[in-house]
């Protein structure tokens, strides 16, 4: 039996440059180390995504394990557990999306020109335009270069799958994202469903802490987007 605790990086950085932390995504990795630290154990491995946000949060929150003497024994990259590259997907489908659908066109040009105008809540904010275009992406309506919703669910499946292979009593961190979480907390009630998926996804705090133990090589759920170490209000944020 293994427990891999799964932690969300803190808040990123804007619309136009997303995958870094911001000051108060950094305040967020800073306090959820320092709780880390407080259980006084020591994690056997701890994996990080591929991506710049998560990177950095892994960064600051092992600095303060470090600090207590509870350095993982091993640290290593797993791109497996990065997020979908939004990006990726709405510059190749909301262009399409726009030249079909005049509400969507109106509304992804809305977002275009709140960015443009320096309008701090559009950062934060998830719109319709979003979810029209990540739903059209889980749907396959278009046939794009960048990864598929099938694809990103595969290899988070495949990274997840080897935990059941590790040692009893194996401790494991891993720096992700909400989405990757996700499919893991949903396959532990035995669904695979991407509604299901997306609606944990979408309710993670930056920064939360989610548990699950891998027991005869399946999931089991022992908590879900815990943030006690956010205390005040200012912190506990979605975007």
């Amino acid at each position: 039996m293994s427990t891999i605790y799964f932690f969300r990086h803190g808040q990123a950085g804007q619309r136009d440059d997303y995958d870094r932390l911001s000051e108060l995504g950094r305040e967020q990795a800073r306090l959820l180390g320092e709780h880390v630290a407080g259980w006084g154990e020591r994690f056997h491995l701890a994996l990080t995504g591929g991506l710049r946000r998560q990177a950095e949060t892994a960064e600051v929150a092992l600095e303060r394990l470090a600090a207590s003497g509870l350095a993982p024994a091993e640290t290593r990259v797993d791109p497996r557990w990065s997020e979908f590259d939004l990006d990726a997907v709405y510059n190749e489908i909301a262009p399409r999306m726009a030249a079909e659908d005049e509400e969507f066109r109106l509304e992804h040009e809305e977002v275009r020109r709140l960015v443009r105008a320096g309008d701090g809540h559009i950062h934060r904010r998830w719109t319709a335009a979003d979810s029209k275009v990540v739903k059209a992406w889980i749907a396959g309506r278009y046939e794009i270069k960048a990864e598929s919703w099938q694809e990103f669910a595969a290899r988070v499946q495949e990274a997840g799958r080897e935990f059941g292979e590790l040692p009893e009593e194996t401790k494991v961190a891993v720096f992700t994202s909400a989405t990757p979480a996700a499919i893991w907390v949903a396959a532990s009630f035995g669904s695979e469903r991407p509604r299901h998926v997306m609606g944990l996804a979408g309710a993670a705090i930056n920064a939360n802490i989610t548990v699950l133990r891998w027991r005869d090589g399946e999931p089991q759920l022992l908590s879900f987007n815990g943030v006690p170490h956010l205390g005040e209000a200012r912190l506990r944020t979605f975007r």
